[in-house]
């Protein structure tokens, strides 16, 4: 059975409905504005409602068209024409006179036109509907009939009296929201464990992938980045193309055997990768199959019932407009409460009720990421939603009270993962070059690294604390605790990190024993999930962030709020929840060269110096399930303070984040390791490798001099 018969019941259920509402669409665009724009010259709201109703009806056609297979059909010319028309307004390209910045969905712009309080409320209404888009396409029917009954409710308060509209339009949203949760909330909890939902993977396994045309199929907005890396992937050789899916299945494979995790007992596996690199993904389902496992392959979230912030969690394609996504990283905040939040984790946990077998055959994620992207420096609007301090406290719970149904149904002990990362064309000119470097820098030799690392890990065991502190403009002096070793012959606290879940290749890591741990971490620039930080200063006092600022923007206030929202994830303090170090100084050597060392993804930059995560340790919901080095050690620092109160009180041990911020070997003043008894022995200096045994990391650091 296809993914179209998985979900035609649901579709047939919601056709008349979805006709009603069209024809009604229709019926609006014909005479409905008109008359009300005679009747209220002043009418504010007729512009928008045209507008939107206008966009719905691009749905209906694009929908049409999806739905006959006509769309199949089309030239490339006319599929790159109705994408352009589709995120015109997210975009301001594919339609005449048309731009983000005097856009409804631009929250300061609908502010101007609409006033503050509709304004919010109708570009949260156009920005809800944008995910209609990948309905279409989709053929989700269900999503875009309620959609267009939301559209239509709020569109008739306003007809009838704009000045009670607003209350009405907004207990609308809240019900839509809620009312809907159960089938939306037990869809999204299907989409991750069921291969059966198979609207991407028959894309990825049955199209003709030397014909470009298959990547509007997705329904989402196709660049030049998937254009072109797409072409790149089609002129390369299938022995390259199965080597890199092998490279990432591999990484999978291995990291179950390497934490005793019998893989044999799963089935799916989720896949999650940017439109573009179907080729690679293609032979990586194929190797998956190999290894008895379907992939799960669903899209990121485009409704806020969903969203996490301006995250993308799932297969996507690279932004249309990242101020966009910036805007509307809150929009869930116009009804986020109490009961809502309620309703949401009670339908969260039927829905995994509902597919529970499938959710214990379930293995874990496997993410190819890229990076390439031009650095996005944020503007903060005025107009946008945002979370009150209430509202900021519920999403910290229901992220936690969420993470612990996940585990209950999905053992995270039992699961593993794999993250892989390659450049995009917007890279630059050197495109072709760095992906070659890339792929050399995740192919690294592994039995080297093992060894050096090893090395580092022995001296690192002898310390009660490491020292590490920046040079020249870099502030960094920060005091890391480790955990004392009851049985250093059997016992390590630092895992030798090579290349199966997390490629490439490249540090040892721990998780640091927070009293004692202090100081200031400072990095000048660094790119954290999609988003660029200035001069970012972190003060710490028993491993526990207690000051926090950066210069991304001239008002300190701007550049607190932004680090709450962003960094710290709406708590009031985080933890440092692994301090490593990285080893691939190849990969530091290609940044260095190609002059891209900001562009790096946290999964390489990682590699290139020392990293400090806040948030929660790397064994998050996995601390009693004991891990081996390849030395068969046994890494025992898999907790701290925070998280070894899981058993007794489970608000204060884990955060539901982990942020990774690396300080590049050029910043690197030094990195030492301070015994009890006084005794100091420096693993790096002035950028530099100086433990005995690791000068091997220093050869592709020398040409760079």
């Amino acid at each position: 059975m296809g993914y179209l018969e998985e979900i035609m019941e649901d579709n047939e259920a919601v056709r008349e409905r979805y006709e009603l509402g069209m024809d009604r669409i229709e019926e609006l665009l014909e005479t409905f504005l008109d008359g009300w724009q005679e009747e209220k010259q002043d009418a504010v709201y007729c512009g928008y409602f045209l507008i939107v109703a206008g966009f719905l009806k691009n749905i209906k056609e694009v929908y049409k068209l999806v739905n006959s297979g006509e769309i199949k059909s089309l030239s490339m010319e006319e599929l790159e024409k109705w994408n352009k028309t589709l995120y015109a307004y997210m975009t301001g390209d594919g339609i005449e006179g048309v731009s983000y910045e005097y856009s409804y969905l631009n929250p300061d712009y609908a502010a101007s036109i609409l006033g503050k309080k509709d304004g919010k409320l109708l570009c949260f209404l156009f920005t809800e509907l944008q995910g209609l888009i990948h309905y279409a396409f989709a053929q989700r029917l269900f999503d875009i009939t309620i959609g267009m009954e939301l559209f239509l409710e709020i569109y008739g308060y306003y007809r009838e009296d704009e000045e009670t509209a607003y209350k009405q339009a907004k207990e609308a949203l809240y019900y839509y929201a809620s009312d809907y949760c159960d089938i939306r909330m037990d869809y999204r909890v299907r989409e991750m464990v069921d291969p059966k939902l198979s609207f991407a993977t028959e894309i990825i396994m049955n199209s003709d992938l030397t014909d470009l045309r298959y990547l509007y199929r997705f329904g989402s907005y196709i660049s030049k980045n998937e254009i072109q890396i797409a072409e790149y992937l089609n002129g390369l050789e299938e022995e390259a193309v199965i080597k890199l899916a092998r490279t990432f299945t591999e990484g999978y494979r291995v990291g179950f055997i390497n934490n005793k995790i019998d893989l044999s007992k799963k089935s799916v596996v989720n896949i999650r990768y940017n439109i573009g690199f179907e080729r690679i993904i293609r032979e990586a389902v194929k190797q998956f199959e190999a290894m008895g496992l379907k992939p799960a392959i669903y899209y990121e979230a485009v409704s806020s019932i969903h969203k996490k912030r301006n995250l993308k969690i799932g297969y996507c394609a690279t932004s249309a407009n990242r101020q966009y996504e910036y805007d509307h990283r809150f929009d869930n905040g116009l009804y986020f409460d109490k009961g809502f939040v309620e309703r949401k984790l009670a339908t969260y946990r039927q829905g995994f009720e509902h597919y529970k077998e499938l959710a214990s055959q379930y293995a874990g994620p496997a993410v190819l990421e890229i990076f390439g992207e031009h650095p996005f420096l944020a503007e903060d609007k005025e107009n946008a939603i945002t979370l009150s301090e209430k509202q900021q406290k519920l999403t910290v719970y229901y992220e936690r009270e969420a993470s612990l149904i996940l585990n209950e149904y999905v053992k995270m002990e039992e699961t593993s993962f794999t993250i892989m990362a390659c450049p995009i064309p917007e890279i630059g000119a050197d495109f072709q070059e760095i992906f070659d470097e890339t792929v050399k820098v995740n192919t690294l030799d592994i039995d080297l690294y093992r060894s050096i690392q090893q090395k580092l890990i022995d001296c690192l065991d002898k310390g009660e604390y490491v020292h590490v502190k920046g040079r020249d403009n870099n502030l960094t002096d920060i005091k890391i605790m480790l955990h004392e070793l009851e049985n250093p012959e059997k016992e390590t606290n630092f895992e030798n990190c090579l290349a199966d879940v997390n490629i490439p290749v490249g540090e040892v890591f721990t998780s640091p024993k927070l009293t004692g741990t202090e100081g200031v971490l400072h990095v000048n620039r660094v790119y954290l999930n999609d988003l660029d930080y200035k001069g970012l200063y972190l003060v710490f006092r028993d491993g526990m962030i207690v000051e926090y600022n950066c210069s991304n923007f001239p008002e300190k206030k701007k550049n607190l709020k932004f680090l709450e929202e962003n960094l710290l994830c709406q708590h009031k303090s985080l933890p440092i929840g692994e301090f490593a170090i990285g080893t691939n100084t190849t990969a530091y050597a290609m940044g260095h060269r190609f002059q891209i060392f900001h562009l790096l993804p946290i999964l390489i930059a990682e590699k290139t110096g020392p990293h400090f995560a806040v948030g929660d340790t790397c064994y998050k919901m996995s601390e009693d399930h004991k891990v081996y080095n390849p030395d068969g050690k046994e890494i025992v620092a898999r907790e701290n303070e925070c998280s070894s109160q899981r058993k007794t009180d489970i608000e204060k041990a884990y955060f539901n984040c982990h942020t990774d911020i690396t300080i590049p070997y050029d910043e690197l003043g030094e990195i030492a390791v301070y015994t009890k008894a006084g005794d100091k022995m420096v693993i790096i200096e002035n950028g530099r490798f100086v433990l005995e045994g690791t000068d091997e990391l220093n050869k592709p650091l020398d040409g760079l001099r």
